[in-house]
């Protein structure tokens, strides 16, 4: 004898409770959890990458560069070049330079950073931004690797 197994609506009802309870428990555990998994650069190119000419970055202001997948925020300040990940170490925002500030600043949570260690002053973001070492070599400023 083959038994006939339907599912009631009660059944699928509950089934289907469950699933969408799974779903929004999901959605919200995911931000908590990323929050406290800060963010950091995890491929880097193992090239140099050619940002310009020695000295075409004016002081105070700052030129972005693609950094292999990641931009890079390059800054001449008064006390010279310093070269950072534009990704913000809290949600991964992208950070610009606020030239009036005189701040890295990410728009997304208002997390804000020193130009000259990349050290977060005030806002949410966990840690410092990742400094890009940078040299010139034969006149042309480059980020990454070594020289």
């Amino acid at each position: 004898m083959v038994e006939d197994k339907t599912l009631s609506r009660r059944s699928f009802l509950k089934f289907l409770q469950k699933i969408l309870a799974a779903t929004g428990i999901a959605a919200i555990a995911g931000p908590i959890v990323a929050y406290f998994w800060p963010t950091q650069l995890e491929e880097v190119p193992s090239e140099p990458v050619p940002v310009g000419p020695e000295g075409s970055i004016p002081v105070g202001e700052a030129q972005v560069v693609r950094y292999g997948r990641y931009p890079a925020l390059v800054i001449n300040t008064s006390e010279g070049l310093r070269s950072y990940s534009a990704v913000c170490t809290h949600f991964a925002c992208i950070v610009k330079w606020d030239p009036e500030l005189k701040q890295i600043v990410c728009p997304c949570h208002e997390g804000f950073f020193d130009p000259l260690d990349g050290s977060v002053i005030s806002g949410p973001p966990p840690r410092p931004l990742d400094v890009i070492p940078h040299f010139v070599k034969n006149g042309t400023l480059f980020i990454g690797g070594e020289a």
